[in-house]
């Protein structure tokens, strides 16, 4: 699979603004795979020269016509899109998962619920609750 960027250590794993030209199935197969898991938007050149911008959501692999389900940008009606139809994948979009951890979202969360619930305590002690 050609991929037009040069890989870069800060990009940490993330395809935002890569390009995929698969030159097989299986290769086709693994960029659709990469564009699921995205957290950005994605644009697809088709075979017959179409772009199309949008969010990979979903991903038909069994049976005889493999498809993706596709939020295209400017269109609020998912689009099925043979793979058959696919000559390349960009991760386009803002990689909005990048960098961000588990633990730093649970950490985030953790600091939230602390200031929620001390914000609490002290409103039910203002009205001599506590």
């Amino acid at each position: 699979m050609t991929d037009t960027k040069v890989h870069d250590s800060s990009v940490s794993g993330s395809p935002e603004g890569r390009v995929f030209r698969p030159a097989s199935e299986a290769e086709l197969a693994q960029a659709v795979e990469l564009a699921l898991d995205y957290r950005g938007d994605v644009t697809l050149e088709l075979t017959s020269g179409e772009l199309v911008v949008g969010y990979l959501f979903n991903r038909q692999t069994k049976g005889a016509a493999l498809s993706i389900e596709f939020f295209p940008e400017d269109s609020p009606a998912p689009r099925v899109i043979p793979c058959s139809t696919i000559a390349s994948i960009a991760f386009t979009g803002e990689d909005t998962a990048s960098g961000k951890s588990w633990e730093a979202w649970a950490s985030k969360k953790e600091s939230e619920r602390r200031a929620d619930a001390q914000r609490v305590e002290e409103d039910a002690r203002a009205r001599g609750l506590l």
